[in-house]
């Protein structure tokens, strides 16, 4: 077993808190909903029941509506600000109010597909499936109110990418004023050029406070929201996730299971076609408020490759990553753009998981070459700077938290890969 394996283990374990793990210590200390499906693909390289039990873990806490939580508050810990009390969701467990990109369709497929135990694998799909299905069911249902086929996120945490630049021009509808004062504490773990401003964290909590003064009825919140967005990346992570699923279902002879999210997945891939630019030569959001697409390149538009895009799509983003021309690939944000910033969270640097998720769709579409050129600079990039959350383009530079777990997952992934 190599050093870089040895190292995410390591760090998988120094992680873990018995059922559930932290993304790294001090800066995240609760658990994360995607982060903990895509650990628990790490984890599956040297623990199958632990990697089960991370999203089981996760699932304990969905709420009855069938949303599932972007974080679960399992433990109390000051050193993260907006906490359990801010959110005031009223769970038996205090989780937050709003979603995460949900990953959890394709990581079960991933852990039952590659499972050595498989009665082990079949017993905890079995009793996973339906919850994970009537997650896919809540979005559809309170995220696509016209029944397009595609799905928006409410508030930026929900995609993940915090801070993108994709945001920006949505997100100044979102008020600024009359939020309750607070202190954050991220920028006492990690250096505040690097995350995101100020104004962008009022935004962010003014949208909780909104929200919570809804009494967190998701039914209402896709409407009462300023920000409604519908970002490429979020989606093809759902479609690819209902076609994993009904592949599991069909496996598990849940029929009507299969056939549901067959269905959820088909739409979704027609209606993907109507976010493509041509002048882009990728995907980009839609302000679902304005009806328009959104002027902004991000990763996002790549991470559309993950679902079942058409072949000459694929094609044409694996030609814009490589127009990229950073030194590390893939750069969460073209340099050509202004807007650029190489070391401000989601406004350019590159991350292992939105790698892993590209080069993962590149590869089932027939662009191999590009997929190894991903994965090869993945791991040039943890050889020569670390197992940090997210790495500058050009220089390699690590940044934000260090010894991150969904890092250390992806790096197993990615050794596996080239086995």
């Amino acid at each position: 077993m190599s050093t870089l394996a040895d190292t995410a283990i390591e760090i998988l374990r120094e992680n873990d808190r018995g059922t559930y793990t932290v993304p790294t210590k001090g800066l995240y200390p609760f658990q994360w909903n995607w982060d903990s499906c895509l650990t628990a693909l790490g984890q599956h390289h040297f623990d199958e029941d632990r990697a089960w039990r991370e999203i089981e873990t996760l699932f304990d806490n969905q709420w009855p509506c069938g949303m599932v939580p972007h974080i679960v508050f399992h433990q109390m810990d000051d050193g993260y600000f907006p906490g359990p009390q801010v959110w005031a969701t009223g769970r038996p467990v205090p989780t937050s109010g709003i979603t995460q990109p949900p990953v959890a369709g394709f990581s079960l497929k991933r852990l039952f597909d590659r499972a050595k135990d498989t009665a082990l694998a079949e017993a905890r799909v079995k009793a996973l499936l339906p919850k994970v299905a009537k997650w896919h069911r809540w979005f559809y249902e309170t995220r696509d109110p016209r029944g397009e086929g595609l799905v928006a996120i409410i508030h930026p945490w929900e995609a993940g990418r915090d801070n993108s630049i994709d945001w920006d021009e949505p997100f100044e509808r979102v008020p600024t004023e009359g939020i309750t004062p607070y202190v954050r504490r991220d920028t006492q773990h990690a250096n505040p050029a690097h995350r995101p401003t100020m104004e962008q964290y009022d935004r962010y909590l003014w949208l909780v406070e909104h929200f919570r003064g809804l009494g967190w009825d998701t039914s209402k919140l896709h409407d009462a929201s300023p920000f409604q967005v519908v970002d490429p990346g979020f989606n093809a992570i759902l479609i690819r996730s209902c076609a994993d699923l009904a592949d599991l279902a069909d496996h598990l002879g849940e029929a009507e299971l299969a056939r549901e999210n067959r269905q959820f997945a088909e739409k979704g891939i027609a209606a993907m076609e109507t976010l493509w630019s041509e002048p882009h030569g990728q995907y980009l959001c839609r302000d679902r408020t304005r009806g328009t697409l959104v002027d902004s390149a991000s990763v996002g538009g790549l991470l559309a490759a993950f679902c079942a895009i058409p072949t000459d799509r694929a094609a044409a983003i694996a030609r814009t990553i490589d127009n990229h021309g950073t030194r590390f690939r893939v750069a969460s944000h073209p340099p050509q753009d202004s807007r650029f910033d190489a070391k401000r969270y989601w406004r350019g640097p590159v991350w292992l998981v939105i790698n892993y998720m590209i080069a993962d769709g590149l590869r089932r579409a027939g662009e191999v070459d590009a997929a190894a050129k991903i994965t090869a600079s993945s791991l040039d990039l943890i050889r020569e700077s670390g197992f940090a959350e997210y790495y500058d383009p050009m220089t390699g530079e690590p940044l934000g938290g260090g010894r991150f777990t969904w890092t250390a997952a992806m790096v197993l992934e990615f050794l596996s890969m080239e086995q």
